[in-house]
């Protein structure tokens, strides 16, 4: 079974992170509450996260710094970012806010159904990629075990099988995301796409009689 992704909530003030829990609990997913900066840096070392909501206006590190430091790290530079903020600076700010990462920015108080909206597509897109690596695992040590020797039927099967069921989830998910302007959820989604095409490619090669 699918173990539930984890949304980081990253906010100075304990009201804000109650408010993000109470909008997001309805997802079903793990939250993970960060009081500053330097928290989210210490939970992102260990854990992987599905996206990231991150307050822009905090003492000491700031969400456009802390921003700055989860791209620097391999591990989490592919993780999303929505930056939120109380203030509106204008377009500058916002320009900063996606120089530093991020893939939306949302001014409060917002709607909670938009919030909740987008940060459901982030997890399912994650969800996806997480499906997509078992799949990729699997295989792979199918290929390290069975050699040069090709795989039996049943096992092809069976793999195409768990992969059709992965496709069709990221089809549906892409017809939902038709019409949304929205950068950094086309591409992830593009690159969810890729890994799936790539590793159809791979399994249909390893068909008998293919070539």
């Amino acid at each position: 079974m699918m173990q539930k992704a984890k949304i980081l909530l990253v906010d100075d003030r304990p009201e804000n992170l109650l408010a993000l829990e109470a909008i997001l609990s309805a997802l079903d997913q793990t939250l993970v509450r960060a009081a500053s900066g330097e928290e989210a840096l210490k939970a992102l070392l260990t854990d992987d996260f599905a996206v990231i909501l991150l307050d822009v206006q905090m003492p000491g590190m700031d969400g456009f710094e802390t921003a700055a430091h989860i791209k620097r790290r391999e591990r989490t530079r592919d993780i999303p970012i929505i930056f939120l903020t109380a203030i509106n600076h204008g377009p500058h700010h916002t320009f900063r806010g996606y120089a530093a990462g991020a893939v939306d920015y949302i001014s409060k108080p917002f709607d909670p159904w938009v919030l909740r909206a987008k940060v459901s597509v982030f997890v399912d897109l994650y969800v996806k990629n997480c499906q997509l690596k078992e799949q990729a695992a699997l295989l792979r040590l199918q290929l390290e075990e069975g050699g040069e020797q090709p795989l039996g039927g049943a096992l092809l099967g069976e793999l195409s099988a768990r992969l059709a069921a992965v496709e069709e989830q990221a089809e549906a998910l892409g017809k939902q995301l038709d019409g949304v302007e929205d950068a950094g959820v086309a591409a992830t989604a593009a690159h969810l796409e890729r890994k799936l095409v790539g590793l159809r490619r791979a399994l249909d090669a390893m068909r008998p009689g293919s070539s």
